[in-house]
C-alpha cells in the first residue's frame, strides 16, 4: 500500500527513527520466547494470541511507517502513518477488513502524525508534531469533513499517545519530549498541562530519551507508558478532574510504545514493546508475560488495538528488512487464566 507524494524528511522524524533503531539494535538480544512470563519466568500452558497474519503490507522503502491504530465500528482501522526519512508525508489511512487502504488525511512538510482516536459521532482526532507553530497540535477530522486544528501544542514537544475520556469531552495527549500529559476540550480550546513530572520523563541514561509515550483512558483513569523507563502508569482522575496519585502498574516493559486493553471492563493490557519486538500482556497485579515476538513476524511494533477477540498490531518496520505492516491475530481469553490472574 502506498501513500502519495514525497517531500523532504523532517529532522524530528529522522531523530525518532534513529532513536528507535538504536533501542531495537541494543535490545534485540533480550527478545524472549513466545508465551514466557517476563516477570516470573513461567510459561503459559496455551498461547494467548494465535493465527497471527499480515492484514496490510506497508511500503517502508518508499517512506510509509505505521505508528498508531484505532478500530472503527465497521471493523476498519484508522492508522497514523509517520512519514519517514525516505521522504513520504505523514498520513491518516483507513484500512478496510480486507486490508485495502485509503488515505483520508495527508500531512504537510514538517508534520509527524502520531496518536489517533475516535469519538462516538465518528470524529477522528490525531496528533501532529511539527516545527511549524501553525501546525503543531491536536487536529479533528469530522465525518466527510475537512481537518482543522482544535488546539495548539509546543513545537519542541512530541505529542504521542492520544485518548478521549469516557464522556467524550476531554482529550488527553502524552508528550514524549516534555514529560507532560496535556488535556484539551474535544470541542477545541487551549491545551492545559494536566500532569508533568519525573514519572513521565525519560531516564537520562536510557538509549532512547523519550518519556511518556502511549496513553489510554480506562475506567476513570489515565494510563501512560514511559518508553525510556519501561513503565506503565495508572493515574486516577479525581472528581475535580485533577490527577490523583500515580500508581506504577509495572516497570518491566523494555522499549514499551503504545498499548490497549482486553476490553472496556478488563485491566489486562496488550503492550507493544517496540525495541525488543514483543507484545506483552500486563496482568492487573503487574506481572507480565510475552505473548508474541519476532518469530510471530513482529517488526518494531508501535501500538495495539483490540475488538472482540481480535488483536491488531501496527509494525513500523524500523529495522532491516523494514517489514512494515499491520497484523491481526486471535485472542484466547481462556489462555490468560493459565498465567497470572487476569
Amino acid at each position: 500500500m502506498e501513500i502519495s507524494t514525497a517531500v523532504p524528511a523532517v529532522l524530528p522524524l529522522k531523530k525518532r527513527f534513529r532513536l528507535a533503531a538504536a533501542i531495537a539494535a541494543t535490545a534485540a538480544v533480550l527478545v524472549s520466547a513466545p508465551h514466557a512470563s517476563a516477570t516470573t519466568g513461567q510459561t503459559s500452558h496455551k498461547p494467548v494470541v494465535t493465527n497471527v497474519k499480515t492484514l496490510a503490507t506497508i511500503d517502508f522503502t518508499s517512506g510509509d511507517s505505521p505508528e498508531n491504530i484505532t478500530v472503527n465500528p465497521d471493523s476498519s482501522l484508522t492508522i497514523s502513518m509517520l512519514g519517514s526519512v525516505a521522504g513520504k508525508r505523514p498520513a491518516l489511512v483507513r484500512i478496510d477488513p480486507s486490508g485495502r487502504g485509503k488515505v483520508i488525511v495527508a500531512g504537510q512538510q514538517g508534520d509527524t502524525f502520531t496518536g489517533n482516536t475516535r469519538d462516538r459521532n465518528g470524529n477522528i482526532y490525531y496528533n501532529v508534531a511539527s516545527s511549524n507553530a501553525s501546525r503543531a497540535g491536536i487536529w479533528k477530522l469530522p465525518p466527510g469533513g475537512t481537518p482543522r486544528r482544535i488546539a495548539a501544542l509546543p513545537t519542541d514537544g512530541l505529542p504521542n499517545g492520544l485518548a478521549l475520556d469516557s464522556t467524550g469531552r476531554t482529550l488527553y495527549a502524552a508528550d514524549s519530549n516534555k514529560a507532560t500529559v496535556w488535556t484539551v476540550p474535544s470541542s477545541g480550546g487551549t491545551a492545559t498541562a494536566w500532569l508533568t513530572g519525573p514519572a513521565l520523563a525519560a531516564d537520562p541514561s536510557a538509549p532512547v530519551p523519550l518519556g511518556a509515550n502511549g496513553l489510554r483512558f480506562h475506567k476513570g483513569a489515565v494510563w501512560v507508558s514511559n518508553l525510556a523507563k519501561g513503565t506503565l502508569l495508572r493515574i486516577p482522575v479525581t472528581a475535580t478532574g485533577a490527577p490523583g496519585r500515580i500508581h506504577t502498574v509495572t516497570s518491566s516493559l523494555t522499549g514499551v510504545d503504545d498499548f490497549n486493553f482486553l476490553s472496556d471492563r478488563s485491566d489486562v493490557v496488550f503492550a507493544a514493546q517496540n525495541g525488543v519486538n514483543q507484545i506483552a500482556v500486563v496482568h492487573p497485579d503487574g506481572t507480565t508475560e510475552t505473548v508474541l515476538s519476532a518469530s510471530d513476524g513482529l517488526a518494531s511494533p508501535t501500538s495495539t488495538a483490540v475488538r472482540g477477540n481480535r488483536l491488531y498490531i501496527t509494525n513500523a518496520g524500523l529495522i532491516e528488512p523494514h517489514d512494515a505492516k499491520v497484523q491481526r491475530g486471535t485472542i484466547d481469553p481462556a489462555a490468560l487464566n493459565c498465567g497470572p490472574t487476569a
